[in-house]
Parts: structure tokens; C-alpha cells; sequence
């Protein structure tokens, strides 16, 4: 009876140092990752009110500000992006997604740098239930965003 007892003890010590091990392995590969694979979303009044260092990436959303946008020489392409509290100037190159326009969603990815945002790629969709969560919450905060009533969801 004492060998039995002995044997779990033994087996619960052993799990015990495995899942350590896990966890501690787990830990270090993710303290190893690039700081390019942590990007953290912003809505336009956080990056105004408090504006990341010009080395840090990040995503902002919220909507195509109405008459900003303005395309340039090539695929250089000029914005805004607002939430209703502010509005942050955003360039792009590149070619835009087939969905993007003024009034309608878009998250940017990208860097803020010497008060525009350099954006490396744009997201942009129509639809509420398509959006991030985060720029409906921004939008939300701001009293910009109102959910479509359900007259005008059956249309």
C-alpha cells in the first residue's frame, strides 16, 4: 500500500515538472518574438491625445473621414481617419482594398510619424458585424457610431 502511494506522489511530482517546464518554455518563446508580432490598436483621439514613439507599430481604426480623401502621384494615396474626437491624417501606397471608402470603416496599420500616420497596409470593411471590435467600441465611445435600426436592416 505504501509502494502504491509512493508511485502517485512520484507521478504527481512528475506532471507537475512537466507542465513547469511548458510553462517556463512557453514564456521564453514568447519573450523571444519580434516586437513587431505585439501591435496594439488606437482609435484617432488616443493617438492625438497621447502619440506613440515614431518606432512603434500599431493599428488604428475608425472611418474614412468625408471629403479627405485625395490620391496622389502613383498609388500615393491621403485620408483621414476619425472617430469623431479627432481625426488623424493617414498616407498610404499601395493599392486599396476594393471596399474602401469615405464614411466607411478602415483600420491602418502602420507607424505615427511627424503627425501623419504611415500606413504599410489598410483594411477596410463595409459592414458593422465585419468590423473590428475595437474601432465599433472607439466609434461607440465617441457617439459616431449608431446601430442600424431594424427598418433599415430589411431593406
Amino acid at each position: 500500500m505504501s509502494g502504491l502511494k509512493n508511485l502517485k506522489k512520484r507521478r504527481r511530482v512528475q506532471v507537475m515538472s512537466i507542465a513547469g517546464v511548458c510553462v517556463a518554455l512557453v514564456l521564453v518563446l514568447l519573450a523571444l518574438l519580434p516586437k513587431d508580432s505585439f501591435q496594439f490598436f488606437r482609435s484617432p483621439s488616443e493617438v492625438a491625445e497621447s502619440p506613440p514613439p515614431p518606432a512603434e507599430r500599431f493599428r488604428i481604426g475608425g472611418l474614412v473621414a468625408e471629403g479627405s480623401l485625395v490620391r496622389g502621384q502613383g498609388q500615393e494615396i491621403r485620408f483621414g481617419v476619425t472617430d469623431g474626437g479627432a481625426t488623424i491624417p493617414v498616407v498610404y501606397s499601395g493599392i486599396l482594398p476594393d471596399l474602401f471608402s469615405e464614411n466607411e470603416g478602415v483600420v491602418a496599420q502602420g507607424h505615427y510619424v511627424n503627425g501623419r500616420f504611415e500606413a504599410v497596409e489598410i483594411l477596410a470593411k463595409h459592414d458593422e458585424t465585419y468590423m473590428p471590435k475595437e474601432v465599433l467600441d472607439a466609434l461607440k465611445a465617441q457617439g459616431v457610431y449608431v446601430a442600424p435600426d431594424a427598418a433599415s436592416m430589411t431593406n
